[in-house]
């Protein structure tokens, strides 16, 4: 079964903006959407995970990166193809939101 990982500001390079697709999850302690959509996304990573990193990023621990793709709320789903941003989302979202973006990617 494939995990739902951590990113952080030394590996995101390495891991997100790698060839192909990738799906980050920027994230915070002190966010109930955080949390709501944290069960979407494991499941995700059971569904997409052999085709699509799926990662997440606590926005808090990690201000290098957050700032650097503009990161002002949370949860922000940014979705990568080939180390370009293509997709994102906002906010607490059903599964099917997220389905589509990851489809968007692949």
């Amino acid at each position: 079964m494939a995990e739902l990982r951590d990113v952080t500001d030394t590996d995101f390079e390495s891991i997100v903006l790698a060839p192909g697709a990738a799906l980050v999850d920027f994230w915070g302690e002190a966010c109930p959407a955080c949390r709501q959509i944290s069960p979407i996304l494991h499941a995700l990573v059971d569904e997409y995970g052999d085709r699509v990193a799926i990662v997440k990023m606590n926005a808090h621990e990690n201000v290098a990166t957050a700032s650097r793709f503009g990161i002002r709320s949370m949860p922000t789903v940014l979705a990568f193809s080939d180390g370009n941003v293509v997709g994102q989302l906002q906010g607490a979202r059903p599964k099917s939101d997220f389905e589509a973006l990851i489809e968007k990617i692949l």
